[in-house]
């Protein structure tokens, strides 16, 4: 019994150290994770958009469906597979602010019953009773934000709806020495919005999805690591 309580009390030290040496080395291996060179990325294969199949020619006819020339019509897209040019003009500013302040007092206060001019006790001790609570809230909050997009893109038509309007869908890539810049827009165009240089602003798309975003060194290195994510989400446990 008394060699292994000599070698339990050796053993302490050790695990001591070990305990110490334990977050250290977690750590160590984390920051490191941040300066493994970042793993290239093969570029995502293009997707030939498809469009529909031409229109048959009708044999002995002039006209032929889909093959009409516009003489004194501007050039603007109005059919499945014209390109139209989306000009981003996207400027929005939101602020909000509440306050909420709320008081509450309440007072009680209860006398002994007095019998024949003489203050009734009980077990020599008076029957009077006084109650008070407070209760008070005082809330603030306030928000601003603002956001800016300005540029150009080019989509395709993609749909015409049965009322003349164009559903419009394109994308752009930017590939960039440290990364890649990508512009998403897809919507509903009205064809009296179009201008005559086959243009539109952004603020006149119908069902806008406008997004954009990024990836490579410069996106990662704005982003929140995932272990400082869990401390600063719900789950957190402080």
């Amino acid at each position: 019994m008394t060699t292994r309580l000599k070698s339990a009390a050796r053993s302490l030290p050790l695990l001591g150290l070990l305990a110490l040496l334990g977050p250290l080395a977690l750590g160590g291996l984390l920051s490191g994770c941040g300066l493994l060179p970042a793993k290239q990325r093969k570029p995502d294969p293009v997707v030939a958009r498809v469009l529909p199949p031409p229109t048959p020619r009708t044999d002995g006819a002039i006209f032929q469906a889909g093959q009409q020339m516009e003489l004194f019509a501007d050039l603007k897209a109005r059919r499945v597979g014209d390109v139209l040019t989306i000009r981003l003009t996207e400027s929005t500013a939101a602020s909000k602010s509440a306050q909420t302040k709320t008081a509450k007092t309440t007072g009680v206060n209860m006398t002994g019953p007095t019998i024949l001019g003489k203050t009734f006790t009980a077990a020599g001790v008076p029957l009077t009773t006084t109650l008070n609570s407070a209760n008070s809230f005082d809330g603030t909050g306030s928000s601003t934000q603002g956001n800016s997009l300005a540029g150009s893109l080019t989509v395709t038509v993609i749909d015409v709806q049965p009322n003349g309007n164009l559903v419009i869908q394109g994308e752009k890539t930017l590939r960039l020495n440290q990364g890649e810049e990508i512009v998403r827009v897809s919507g509903v165009v009205r064809s009296a919005d179009i201008a005559t240089d086959n243009t539109v602003t952004s603020d006149k798309v119908a069902d806008a999805r406008i997004i954009y975003s990024g990836k490579g060194v410069i996106d990662g290195s704005n982003r929140m690591g995932w272990l400082a994510r869990f401390f600063n989400s719900g789950y957190a446990p402080y």
